[in-house]
């Protein structure tokens, strides 16, 4: 917690220890997914997440300004590469850490020499999707620097991209992870899957940002593009204000349809995994029913732009969801007809699709 006493990990640490004890503490859902894999699985996506949060913890650091965190996640990104020096200046950014998320940034050289005791072919399937996350968000980084008033992305383009960078990458990530552990996952369906992976992602990001619209307002940021505030008369910084109510909820709508398309896309990329690889699919088809239902309450919820406000679903239905799912995940009727009784039928036919 802010203002407590911590103390980093000493050299020579127990590394892996130190990651496994930190993923809860930056990811409470993550944690709960993650122990769904095959064990030898589990632990080279762990090391992934985690690399991919230190990139996020720069990125949404409020005490460092857009050039800072440029500069430090373009660092980071070259940590990847083979006989790489640990990342220059990340500790020294976060010497006073407000939060787990700061913690692990400072602490980001375990995490760096865990990763580098994977396998090859491991790293290999890790290193460019994470790399390429770190250039994606120093570019955005470089784009709002010198902004004069709330930063916000511009285009229903520049959404799609920025999503790309932060969770498409995740999904190709997953997907050549996946290829390596489980000999079912064959160039044919290999090749759906990276086709998939992309939308997978971004629906995924796209269900965060209707859900933490509010916590990022509160940041000085907006995910939602003024293109699409526009088309209804407002600004995004009239998203909260009770004057434009109506036109404010015609835009999240607009989103969460967005987001549909893509889960629709995300169901697909589910139920081409193969049968046999049980676990792999009972991770994606967790975080793809959790998102299902983050979004039901939030087209329902009046107060989803309330800054005092959070969206999100019970204890209850995060059991039922983890329960049901250990059923249906062998069956791909099955996976379906769950979607459909958490979606509502509607949903699942008129989502457009993603572009």
């Amino acid at each position: 917690m802010t203002g407590t006493q911590w103390t980093a990990p000493p050299a020579g640490a127990d590394d892996r220890a130190y990651c496994v004890a930190m993923l809860p503490k930056v990811s409470r859902t993550f944690a709960l997914c993650i122990r769904l894999l095959p064990r030898r699985l589990e632990h080279p996506v762990l090391v992934a997440y985690l690399l991919c949060r230190v990139a996020d913890t720069i990125e949404d650091a409020t005490q460092l300004d857009p050039a800072a965190k440029a500069r430090l996640l373009d660092a980071f990104g070259r940590c990847l590469d083979e006989h790489a020096s640990d990342p220059d200046g990340i500790a020294g950014a976060f010497t006073a850490p407000a939060s787990d998320e700061e913690r692990l940034a400072h602490n980001a050289t375990a995490v760096l020499r865990e990763y580098r005791r994977l396998g090859e072919a491991q790293q290999a399937a890790i290193r460019p999707w994470v790399q390429e996350m770190c250039h994606g968000m120093a570019e955005f980084q470089r784009a709002s620097a010198g902004a004069d008033r709330l930063e916000a992305l511009a285009t229903v383009d520049d959404l799609d991209r920025y999503c790309y960078f932060v969770a498409g990458t995740v999904g190709h990530l997953l997907t050549d992870l996946f290829r390596l552990h489980h000999a079912g996952v064959g160039p044919r369906r290999y090749g759906r899957l990276v086709r998939l992976a992309t939308s997978f992602g971004r629906g995924l990001q796209l269900t965060n940002i209707i859900k933490d619209v509010s916590d990022d307002r509160r940041r000085g940021w907006s995910f939602v593009p003024r293109q699409l505030c526009e088309l209804v008369g407002i600004r995004p910084e009239d998203l909260h204000s009770d004057a434009h109510r109506d036109a404010a909820h015609r835009v999240m709508l607009a989103l969460i349809d967005k987001a549909k398309g893509h889960l629709v896309d995300a169901l697909e990329y589910s139920t081409t995994l193969p049968r046999r690889a049980y676990g792999i699919r009972l991770f994606c088809l967790t975080s793809l029913y959790f998102a299902v239902r983050t979004l039901r309450l939030a087209e329902r919820d009046a107060r989803l732009l309330d800054p005092a406000h959070k969206v999100k679903i019970s204890r209850g239905d995060v059991r039922r969801t983890l329960v049901a799912t250990r059923i249906v995940a062998p069956s791909n009727a099955l996976v379906r007809g769950y979607f459909r009784a958490l979606a509502g039928a509607g949903w699942h036919r008129t989502a457009r699709a993603p572009s």
